[in-house]
């Protein structure tokens, strides 16, 4: 990392809690891979204090933006002055750019670079059948890519069901060829399994979903980066199923929030 001075810009990434992140180490390392002068720190900020840390960070004039992540995505749309038409479809934003007159605009990146993680690492998900645990910012952001991408099926769980019947109607708007189904905690009959909850970064968490109903031949991928080897992928693991960690939906990424931050430029 290049020595930080007055002439160096300013990025961060806003969580509660902020412990398990890695974008600051990505970022970083592409920040110096690049030779670009800047860096991106964590901020660890409760909901409460949220909108007070946007405002301030609308006067910053060598800021220049900003990852979201858990719990604030849904939040913090609110907060920006504009947002891309996939955040307006998902509701949720997780990166904002500081224009130069102090606007934030925001776009959610999610979906896009858990795809791409998955087909990177050689999974394809055109025409499979998709069981999504949650239904918040991260899992709706997925679906919408998951339905771009080709899949045949979507069954959703999450603890309360209206929020998974919002997601299916702004989805059915785009995609009405697509089944979607109301699922229960049973991975039964589906060939991707996804964790896209926050359930699993604590020792003391409750598992997403009912893994004694998991198969060999299934698919199970999370969003959690850390731990890496979470319960639900140690589960799957042991019943014999194909895994993917949560860390390349992050790498995926990684050269989409640079672009979209203008780093370097």
């Amino acid at each position: 990392m290049k020595e930080i001075t007055g002439k160096t810009k300013l990025y961060a990434i806003v969580a509660d809690p902020i412990l398990q992140v890695k974008t600051p180490q990505a970022i970083n390392a592409w920040i110096s891979k690049h030779d670009v002068d800047g860096v991106l720190v964590p901020m660890h900020v409760s909901a409460s204090g949220l909108k007070a840390l946007v405002e301030g960070l609308r006067g910053m004039i060598n800021f220049g933006g900003l990852v979201v992540t858990v719990p604030h995505k849904t939040t913090i749309i609110h907060l920006c002055d504009e947002v891309s038409q996939a955040a307006k479809m998902v509701g949720a934003v997780n990166i904002i750019r500081r224009e130069s007159d102090g606007k934030l605009h925001g776009d959610i990146l999610d979906g896009k670079g858990f795809v791409t993680g998955l087909t990177r690492h050689g999974i394809e998900v055109k025409d499979k059948k998709v069981f999504l645990a949650g239904a918040g910012g991260a899992a709706n952001a997925i679906a919408f890519s998951l339905c771009e991408a080709g899949i045949r099926e979507l069954g959703v769980y999450n603890r309360t069901s209206p929020k998974v019947e919002d997601m299916f109607a702004r989805l059915s708007n785009v995609y009405p060829n697509i089944k979607m189904t109301v699922a229960t905690a049973s991975p039964k009959g589906y060939d991707l399994v996804v964790n896209a909850t926050s359930l699993g970064m604590a020792e003391t968490d409750s598992l997403p979903l009912n893994v004694d109903d998991l198969v060999a031949d299934q698919i199970v991928a999370e969003i959690i980066m850390r731990p890496a080897l979470t319960p639900l992928l140690a589960a799957a693991q042991a019943k014999g199923c194909r895994i993917q960690y949560g860390l390349p939906m992050l790498e995926s990424q990684i050269d989409l929030m640079a672009e979209f931050m203008r780093v370097g430029n």
